[in-house]
């Protein structure tokens, strides 16, 4: 998954969790909580994998 689409995923998990906050809906919450936070490992693998191409060329 590109770096793009990781953002827009803890975008959208995060919106959850706002909406879920006002409408005092728990479940809600934790899904955007979830999906906030795989958008943010998503992100770090791209990074990493970003990283690696770097280095490889470098040689």
């Amino acid at each position: 998954m590109g770096k793009a689409k990781a953002k827009a995923k803890q975008a959208k998990g995060k919106l959850k969790e706002s909406l879920g906050s006002t409408m005092d809906d728990k479940r809600m919450q934790a899904e955007g909580s979830t999906e906030r936070m795989a958008g943010k490992a998503e992100e770090m693998t791209s990074d990493a994998a970003d990283k690696m191409k770097k280095a490889k060329g470098q040689r």
